[in-house]
């Protein structure tokens, strides 16, 4: 059987999983597979040959196995197959369950988001060559150089003298003082130093050390923090390279020891941020608007450029924090892009459906703590009930709003959210997003409660929750495609909870900062200069080329408060509000008035009312405006202004007759004369003296 051109290969994994051929076929069908499909028993041991005879067919293949994959990798890789090998895990998140022998829909739906293709992302290369700094006090510091001198190029910087007895042999460089700033990544951290200090050659039952008052900076790949203070990096446990066990714990010593002699050669990383500057609302003309990319990162890997940022690739740890708070999309996380993540949503959601299954829960889970949580709960537990559909991503910090829409839209009764211990520092971050989405979907009738967060640990404790029954009752489910950009996402999702809701009013108002919404002009001290709109950097305020007018579409605004921040006259505010009327989809009038003609040609400029109102301010006034000739000047276009100047005889810029014009005939005809003139001239005065 064939899904979205991937061929796949199922298995019931020798028959620990109640799957009934017929039954799984048919709902495969009714999610968008083709042809027959094939049970396998054993694909991995006795049935490897059917794995093999897909390989040589050199198509596409999807593998409903993720525990045997590095052997599947291995034999395709002996295959040089054309086509390529994914896998996707129905075992342990719908096989191996209390609700197997009804989980048919949800594995059909599994199978179908599974063949959804991810866009490439790239990736960035960290080189290490080695360089290990030590840093902690020195019974510690030295002992943990021992251990690595011999695979790594040591560096030790001792934070406290213990009294320890130098090695009788200095097998490695070491120094005494204390890092003041850390920067950097894996293969180029940067220290730098302060009471630098080198020990005395003659040092004897003790280091002694000279010059600690001295400054100083050391480069390294690596960096093993024992000192047991404040962290030298923030969000240091994302920090590859960055090692900082606690030294009190001899177990996390030796297994950062560990992981440190493996910190040698290049690495590939992935981009996880795709930045697009043109959308991007953080600066214009040195005005502040959004920095939620900035103050959302944990790691400073976004740093200011002026009007635009710069991600950092080798700092960045990938959690996805800016792309879930930007508001325009300008932050494309990549792992997946986030317009597949939606897409993957909306085929797992409707084939779901279309096989009968009732009341999804969508559950959104990482690669580490949340694949760990279900294996245990297949294992050991109850497994997932048949209604919850898991969502494995990168980062669970990855998703923004217009996810968390298109998932309600799609018809989630609820999405559930499994976080990390380690995310819960991100948690005000995140919960002003879900309340974003829980705003609107209380201003429409549809309650709050769908997004829903379990941090527990304990896989009993998530079983239970999982297990029990949603009190959300789903959104007729639309079926839109996620196409286009994270706002045009968003408007899609919102119009269909618009169209589906109880009470489907006209407008939502949000809480300030809210990433949607109108502004609104006192048009009585706005002159229309119109610096507004070049402030804009999302094209919600418009201009006229022949008119004095300022237009506004709601829906392209994002409330950075740019034009706000801009405006001299101090005439804008911002208003948060979600607008579902048509008026939000068009170019309103925000502020309009009549132009001003030219007095001498008749050319339309200006605004009539700022004219006259310069002309009041200035006439009888000011020096230079103490004539009418001076005063109507103000009233013509720069064209006639300019004339106007040179014909004026009281200003400097008067200019003379123009000079007569000659063609080349002319003027050598006059030259010529101008030359017999001066002969003459020389004859007749030579003339004179002889007589």
């Amino acid at each position: 059987m064939k899904m979205r051109k991937r061929r796949v290969l199922v298995c019931d994994c020798e028959k620990t999983m109640p799957l009934g051929k017929a039954g799984l076929e048919k709902a495969c069908r009714k999610a968008g597979g083709d042809g027959e499909l094939f049970l396998n028993t054993q694909l991995c041991r006795s049935q490897i040959e059917n794995y093999q005879a897909a390989l040589e067919s050199g198509e596409d293949l999807l593998v409903a196995c993720t525990q045997e994959a590095p052997l599947f990798s291995e034999v395709a890789e002996d295959f040089e197959s054309s086509g390529t090998v994914s896998f996707t895990n129905i075992r342990e998140t719908a096989g191996w369950s209390k609700d197997a022998e009804k989980a048919t829909p949800k594995i059909a739906a599994l199978l179908a988001a599974a063949a959804v293709e991810p866009q490439p992302f790239g990736n960035v290369t960290l080189a290490s060559g080695g360089n290990c700094l030590i840093y902690g006090p020195s019974e510690q510091a030295l002992e943990a150089a021992r251990q690595l001198s011999d695979r790594l190029q040591v560096t030790v910087l001792l934070s406290e003298d213990e009294g320890s007895i130098p090695p009788d042999r200095m097998s490695f460089p070491v120094f005494s003082g204390r890092i003041r700033n850390l920067k950097g990544h894996l293969g180029g951290f940067e220290a730098e130093i302060e009471n630098y200090a080198i020990p005395s050659p003659s040092s004897r039952s003790g280091f002694s050390f000279e010059g600690q008052s001295r400054s100083t900076s050391l480069s390294c790949d690596l960096l093993i923090d024992l000192s047991g203070g404040t962290p030298l990096l923030p969000a240091h446990d994302r920090q590859d390279g960055y090692l900082r066990p606690d030294p009190g714990d001899l177990i996390a010593v030796q297994k950062a020891l560990l992981e440190a002699s493996g910190l040698v050669g290049e690495f590939e990383k992935p981009r996880y941020v795709r930045y697009d500057e043109s959308i991007c609302a953080h600066s214009r003309s040195r005005q502040d608007g959004c920095n939620r990319c900035i103050d959302a990162c944990p790691l400073s890997a976004i740093q200011s450029l002026g009007d635009t940022v710069e991600v950092d690739p080798y700092v960045c740890g990938g959690c996805g924090l800016c792309a879930a708070t930007c508001p325009t999309g300008a932050m494309d996380y990549r792992l997946p892009d986030t317009a597949s993540l939606a897409e993957k949503i909306r085929v797992l959601l409707s084939s779901y459906r279309e096989n009968g299954g009732k009341t999804p829960v969508l559950l959104l889970h990482d690669g580490a703590h949340g694949r760990e949580l279900l294996s245990y709960m297949a294992r050991l537990g109850q497994g997932l009930p048949a209604n919850v559909l898991p969502v494995e991503v990168n980062e669970i910090t990855q998703a923004g709003f217009d996810i968390y829409l298109c998932a309600l839209a799609y018809g989630a009764a609820e999405v559930a959210i499994l976080l990390p211990p380690s995310k819960r520092e991100d948690l005000p971050v995140l919960e002003e997003t879900w309340e974003l989405v829980e705003s609107i979907t209380e201003g429409l009738g549809h309650g709050r409660g769908q997004i829903r967060i379990i941090d527990e640990i304990d896989p009993d404790q998530v079983e239970a929750l999982l297990w029990q029954t949603s009190d959300s009752s789903p959104v007729p489910a639309g079926n839109f495609l996620p196409i286009g950009t994270k706002r045009s996402r968003s408007y899609l999702a919102l119009g269909h909870l618009h169209d589906t809701a109880p009470t489907p009013v006209d407008r939502i108002p949000l809480a300030e900062g809210a990433p949607f919404g109108r502004i609104e002009i006192d048009t009585e001290g706005c002159t229309l200069c119109q610096a507004c709109i070049s402030a804009c950097p999302v094209g919600a305020l418009l201009d006229d080329p022949d008119r004095p007018w300022i237009g506004f579409q709601e829906e392209a605004c994002v409330q950075c408060g740019l034009c706000q921040s801009t405006c001299p006259e101090n005439v804008i505010t911002l208003v948060p509000q979600i607008d579902f009327t048509e008026e939000a989809k068009k170019p309103v009038t925000l502020n309009e008035a009549e132009p001003f003609h030219c007095i001498r040609c008749g050319t339309p400029f200006g605004v009539k009312q700022s004219i006259e109102r310069i002309v009041e301010k200035l006439s009888g006034v000011h020096s230079m405006y103490m004539q009418q000739s001076q005063i109507d000047r103000v009233r013509m276009c720069e064209d006639c202004r300019v004339t106007a100047t040179f014909e004026d005889q009281n200003t400097p810029m008067v200019a003379g007759p123009r000079p007569a014009m000659y063609t080349t005939e002319e003027d050598l005809r006059l030259r010529e004369e101008r030359q017999k003139n001066k002969e003459k001239n020389v004859a007749d005065s030579g003339s004179g003296e002889h007589s």
